[in-house]
């Protein structure tokens, strides 16, 4: 193993120790950096990984990466940043409630990339305390992907409530998914993202979940790989409420590129939509 890995999991080691110490706040201080990785090329191996876990086509056609995939490339620069001392929120039991990508250009698989992340800011959440991180990337100087993402860590609020939240009716369902078990360790393989509460009922118990729950970014991934996200575009995903593993869901879609997946009774779990980047 590479003096670079051993340092990436110490650092991720010292970010699970503090996690109990930490006492998130949405006025706290939070690290100003902004990493930069320089050279970064895709293995090919874990993106094949990827592409069957979420149901991509493995080695498409057009040789582009599926438009979530430099998540995956930039998510030890995040947890880097939400290991460190400095970031307020406890790294463990973080919930990622939403994501925003703009894909300017295709993302050859075989390109090289340089990738940057930074945190853009806290925010108060009804439940705890959100946490909002940038990661862009970019080829021949020109930006080619960014996206932003907000991580929730759950504690005690004051009480204050948000609007409530207006839920659309249902879309045309498209399908129903079947999830084992072991989604969330397998996914979790293919990206680097093992977060407890993904992978085991006890892991997951340890932060206030009946069973493991699927990875929001694994959720999306699979709506798009069936909705589809061609050429250059955005992405918007919310992610309402734990889908829980094993467990069912439904796939809905229509026409004007909105997808969403429901639970038992109609529960929503996530919603997104597609739009072609206008230009």
């Amino acid at each position: 193993m590479g003096v670079v890995v051993v340092g990436e999991l110490l650092h991720l080691a010292g970010g699970v120790l503090r996690s109990p110490f930490k006492r998130p706040r949405p006025e706290a201080e939070f690290p100003r950096e902004r990493l930069v990785l320089d050279g970064v090329r895709v293995d090919q191996g874990r993106l094949v990984a990827y592409e069957r876990v979420c149901g991509f086509p493995t080695g498409s056609a057009d040789g582009a990466l599926p438009v979530t995939y430099p998540h995956v490339l930039g998510f030890p620069l995040a947890m880097r940043l939400m290991s460190d001392a400095d970031f307020p929120l406890p790294l463990l039991g973080l919930v990622h409630t939403s994501i925003g990508i703009t894909r300017y250009t295709s993302l050859p698989a075989s390109g090289e990339y340089e990738l940057a992340v930074h945190i853009e800011g806290l925010a108060p959440h009804r439940r705890g305390t959100e946490a909002t991180v940038v990661t862009g990337m970019r080829a021949g100087g020109e930006v080619v992907w960014e996206s932003r993402s907000t991580y929730l860590a759950r504690h005690p609020t004051d009480g204050a409530t948000e609007p409530p939240e207006e839920r659309p009716a249902p879309l045309p369902v498209v399908d129903s998914w079947r999830l084992a078990g072991d989604v969330g360790r397998r996914y979790g393989a293919a990206s680097g993202d093992r977060n407890p509460i993904h992978l085991y009922p006890l892991t997951a118990r340890l932060f206030g979940f009946r069973r493991a729950i699927a990875h929001g970014m694994w959720t999306v991934a699979r709506c798009l790989a069936a909705h589809g996200a061609n050429g250059s575009a955005t992405v918007r995903a919310r992610f309402l409420a734990p889908v829980l593993l094993p467990g069912t869901v439904t796939f809905g879609a229509d026409g004007a590129g909105r997808f969403e997946l429901r639970g038992a009774g109609g529960r929503v779990h996530l919603l997104g939509e597609v739009r072609a980047l206008s230009g």
